[in-house]
């Protein structure tokens, strides 16, 4: 793996953490925030897509067409499941949840689906993850789950880990075996869930521009960083970086998130949550390495 390629990983990992942390301070607006970035990141990633096609860069094909399509309808859910989960819970609870239980999810599913022998290195690996997130959730109280809402972030937080789950197997096989531009399959995927959201814009247009009264400067943020920190990991995939490497070298991006909900939305964080942080990334580098 090139030096280039970590520092794109590494790059991803912090904007990946900024953008969700300015999606949390937007989480009451819902849909409609989540279709105002999107608008944005069609419009400001248009000219890099189409100098693209004006350059005959793009490889056009149906099986193509399909993985996109999939593509952008694994991340309306996933964008839609993590608004909600910022609506119902910490940042510092549903972000690592949801970075943490993909990899988690992945290799359960290999097992119970696939008929995989776990080694003892992802049985370890699978108790950490698991151990992390009840930390992370409880800061070392597990009275905190018989609490009103005490379950609310871990589940939602695992909700969102399934979708990154499934899309990551999707964008990666459309990179790697398609040879699909990253930015082209972000772009039309942010399209399609223009399509599918508008809709709701439609129904009530003077509701919609209330909604996001104040919200545009952090929908622009979002917009532009979103796709970017995608752009990155896929870029790095497609430089030769393998898949099983990338993705535990993300889940820095955890770890950042608990220290930006602490200074910057002024959460509850504690020790017990850093360390269940780094519990976590240790059982996905675990998971994802074996």
């Amino acid at each position: 793996m090139s030096y280039g390629a970590i520092l794109l990983v590494v790059l991803a990992a912090f904007v990946h953490a900024t953008w969700n942390l300015l999606a949390k301070r937007a989480s009451a607006v819902g849909p409609i925030f989540v279709f105002a970035y999107n608008v944005v990141a069609c419009v400001a990633y248009l000219p890099w897509v189409a100098y693209l096609i004006a350059e005959g860069g793009i490889k056009w094909s149906w099986q193509g067409g399909g993985f996109i399509f999939l593509s952008g309808l694994i991340h309306l859910a996933y964008s839609l499941c993590l608004q909600r989960g910022y609506q119902k819970a910490d940042f510092s609870v549903v972000y690592p949840v949801a970075r943490g239980t993909g990899p988690m999810l992945s290799t359960v599913g290999a097992v119970l689906i696939l008929g995989e022998a776990p080694t003892l290195q992802v049985f370890v690996g699978l108790i950490a993850v698991v151990i992390g997130i009840g930390l992370i959730a409880t800061q070392a109280d597990l009275a905190a789950f018989r609490k009103p809402g005490g379950q609310a972030g871990v589940s939602w937080g695992t909700a969102t880990g399934g979708l990154i789950a499934s899309y990551t197997v999707v964008d990666a096989y459309a990179v790697k075996a398609l040879g699909i531009a990253p930015v082209v399959l972000d772009w039309f995927s942010n399209l399609l869930r223009f399509f599918l959201l508008a809709p709701i814009v439609i129904a009530d247009p003077a509701r919609a521009r209330a909604a996001m009264r104040g919200y545009w400067p952090i929908a622009i943020g979002v917009g532009l960083l979103s796709p970017l920190s995608y752009i990155l990991v896929l870029t790095a995939l497609n430089l030769g970086a393998p898949l099983s490497v990338v993705a535990p070298m993300r889940e820095m991006s955890m770890m950042v998130g608990a220290v930006m909900g602490m200074l910057l939305l002024r959460e509850k964080v504690g020790p017990w949550r850093f360390f269940g942080c780094a519990v976590l990334v240790g059982g996905v580098i675990l998971l994802t390495s074996a």
